[in-house]
């Protein structure tokens, strides 16, 4: 179980800096305990030592840099219709390297179907994104407000990223119960959904939940690799080669310094890490046809 002496990796989340001392205007209500006002991450009594991101240097530039020593050859970013949209302008500028995801709220109806659509004709955009504990108000991963965005993800042959389980933010969860994720498969069997930041405390049904549903995916977005949960890594080493796949959390609130020195650890099967580190990510977003 050695990790690659020359890994190669596509990372399924990175980002771009964010105003930290300004998160809780972007969650508005959702944000209710006092403590919550002074932290500089919306989950800052978990994630202490935030990664410093070099301000001398145009930020594309800096996260390229950083991909580059530490075997990141491609990622998904975030991008907007915003004029100075960071992450649109990186993938723009680093084709091939980089790739767009756009995040959608169900509570803009249909607004954002359409605006799902034009991101993926003009912006050339892979993937869908949602926080379902973040949306205000709160929507349920198998509300039916999620529907015509899953139908829109299919039409356009996308995936969806949506985060799952507890969250971290002090937001209420239960929308992001790992349950939900079934009714989702039933009634969208080819959607292709990957679930983001862990999952739990429902590891153990999520694993039973992709061994059912051919579509469901699962991310290590967020953890530490020493934080991975066991029940996942024990999947990826049987029956879950195809269904796991690396995400960092870069810049928000992991380096990759850290990930990359404490993925070696991660007990990982020889041939499971290249399906993990990048096979099954190029396979979902399609990037090798």
């Amino acid at each position: 179980m050695s990790f690659p002496s020359d890994p190669r990796a596509f990372d399924t989340m990175l980002g771009v800096p964010s105003n930290r001392g300004a998160w809780q205007q972007t969650f508005g209500s959702l944000v209710r305990d006092s403590g919550s006002g002074d932290l500089k991450h919306p989950a800052g009594y978990m994630f202490h030592d935030l990664p410093e991101v070099d301000g001398e240097m145009p930020y594309d530039v800096f996260m390229i840099s950083q991909m580059d020593r530490w075997g990141v050859e491609a990622g998904l970013l975030p991008v907007t219709f915003a004029d100075d949209d960071l992450g649109r302008d990186a993938v723009q500028k680093h084709p091939g390297r980089l790739h767009g995801s756009f995040a959608v709220d169900p509570n803009n109806g249909m607004d954002d179907v359409r605006a799902l659509k034009r991101a993926v004709a003009e912006l050339g955009v892979r993937a869908a994104g949602c926080f379902p504990s973040g949306t205000n108000p709160q929507i349920a991963i198998n509300d039916a407000l999620m529907y015509p965005l899953y139908a829109a993800c299919c039409e356009l042959d996308i995936p969806i990223f949506v985060n799952v389980g507890v969250p971290g933010p002090r937001f209420p969860m239960l929308v992001q119960h790992v349950e939900h994720l079934d009714e989702v498969c039933y009634d969208f069997p080819e959607l292709v959904i990957v679930g983001r930041h862990g999952g739990e405390p429902w590891t153990e049904l999520y694993v039973k939940l992709m061994l059912k549903w051919p579509g469901l995916h699962f991310s290590t977005s967020a953890f530490a690799p020493k934080h991975y949960p066991k029940d996942i890594i024990a999947y990826a080493n049987s029956r879950g080669a195809e269904k796991v796949m690396y995400a960092g959390y870069f810049p928000m609130g992991l380096s990759l310094e850290r990930i990359f020195t404490e993925l070696p650890n991660v007990p990982l099967k020889d041939d499971r890490w290249e399906p993990f580190l990048r096979g099954n990510a190029r396979r979902i977003l399609k990037l090798d046809q």
